[in-house]
């Protein structure tokens, strides 16, 4: 904990000394710890390698890991109205020597651009709904959608998934927009083939979405979402989000409706149905010297109550395998959590960013820290990361198999 609260008091130095900028931008929330700032051209690609070391728990001593990553973005236009996308990431990783490969084909879409305000986008999208940041219930589409999982910060967790099979269309008129999409079931079961295309995870049944947005005053244009997959009941998404000043700006992110609860999901069983709802809401506040904090509270009406969560303790069996659906789903275990992320963007010296995570489950109040300093030079960028987790046997972070871990990395622009 001595580096969290070295960070803590760096941040809380730069937050009290005199403004250095007065353009201060609210809307600049701290999820900036995997970009760069790269030109904007028809293509990307970068690598990055990363060499490390996990401290295991129940005294089980480290073991060291390693990734190697590419990762291409490509986005061109073959005609004035015709644009095709590309997003592919392929590691390399490593644990205790042992290597795994995974190709990632997050999306492949052309986009027709049928008139000034419709367009028409068909191929793998990543379809990502939600203004919160730590938690997004609204997300309807990152179900299974996660294939290699190289860093616990909820932008490359949104970023590096598998995007789904559809066909969108998107209208705009000055104040607003609607959004319809279909994504058709491909196939019955994932495929861990390294160069698969795995739309067994993607893809695994028929489902649709319909959204709008409408401005209704400057810095207001809430999102009203309606979702539906093959076998269950519509859900209703809510994003709303607030420039209260210059510095401050909320949001709510809400999802409802009909469904099993987690663990009758997990144990893939018919069961009774109810009206469950989720909720992520939370504020940003830019402060002088471009450091933004970042908090959010964190609601599950379909998780587990404290009670309940104890009892599957004493479950070993259940307990991971409601563990094992809760992770696929990206959702949370228990009902209520707190979320905090803090970024201090060009820290004591220029192009030196500082972001720290913590995650507290307000159920069984277990812990998840993590840190990361990265210097960035015009095509490289060198990273520190190092996370922490802490709680009771069968809480949800102190279950972890990992107790902390420390890891380099170096990524290249081309």
């Amino acid at each position: 904990m001595m580096r969290a609260n070295c960070l803590v008091l760096l941040i809380a130095w730069a937050i009290y000394q005199p403004v250095f900028a007065d353009d201060l931008d609210a809307l600049n929330l701290a999820d900036s710890a995997a970009l760069s700032a790269v030109k904007p051209r028809d293509w990307n690609l970068f690598i990055e390698g990363m060499y490390g070391s996990v401290n295991l728990n129940n005294d089980q001593g480290d073991i060291p890991i390693d990734r190697l990553s590419l990762d291409l973005q490509v986005d061109t236009a073959l005609t004035p109205e015709l644009r095709f996308y590309v997003a592919n990431r392929f590691d390399v990783s490593g644990q205790d020597h042992q290597h795994e490969t995974v190709n990632t084909l997050k999306e492949a879409y052309l986009s027709w651009q049928m008139a000034s305000n419709t367009a028409l986008d068909l191929g793998r999208i990543n379809q990502r709904n939600g203004v919160a940041m730590g938690y997004n219930p609204s997300d309807f589409f990152k179900v299974d959608a996660l294939r290699s999982v190289v860093s616990i910060a909820p932008s490359s967790l949104r970023e590096n998934r598998l995007g789904a099979g559809m066909i969108r269309g998107q209208y705009l008129w000055n104040s607003g927009a609607i959004t319809a999409l279909f994504a058709p079931k491909l196939a019955d079961q994932r495929d861990s083939a390294t160069f698969a295309l795995d739309f067994g995870a993607s893809n695994p049944r028929h489902r649709w979405q319909v959204s709008a947005t409408q401005k209704i005053s400057d810095g207001v244009a809430p999102q009203l979402i309606v979702f539906g997959e093959q076998g269950q009941s519509p859900q209703v998404g809510l994003n709303l989000s607030l420039l209260a000043s210059d510095a401050l700006s909320v949001y709510a992110e809400y999802s409802g409706g009909q469904s099993a609860s987690l663990l009758n999901q997990s144990k893939q069983v018919d069961s009774p149905t109810r009206f469950y709802s989720r909720l992520a809401t939370g504020a940003t506040y830019t402060f002088p010297a471009n450091v933004s904090v970042n908090l959010e509270y964190q609601y599950n009406g379909a998780a587990l109550s404290k009670a309940d969560w104890q009892a599957l303790g004493q479950q070993p069996a259940a307990y991971w395998a409601y563990r094992s659906h809760v992770f696929s789903a990206q959702d949370m275990p228990t009902q209520y959590a707190a979320f905090a992320f803090v970024t201090w963007n060009d820290a004591l010296v220029a192009d030196l960013d500082l972001n720290w995570m913590f995650r507290h489950d307000l159920v069984d109040h277990s812990q998840q820290s993590w840190l990361e300093a990265r210097y960035h030079f015009p095509r490289v960028d060198l990273a520190l990361q190092w996370q922490y987790q802490q709680g009771s046997a069968g809480s949800v972070y102190g279950a972890l198999p990992q107790r902390q871990s420390i890891q380099a990395l170096l990524k290249y622009f081309f």
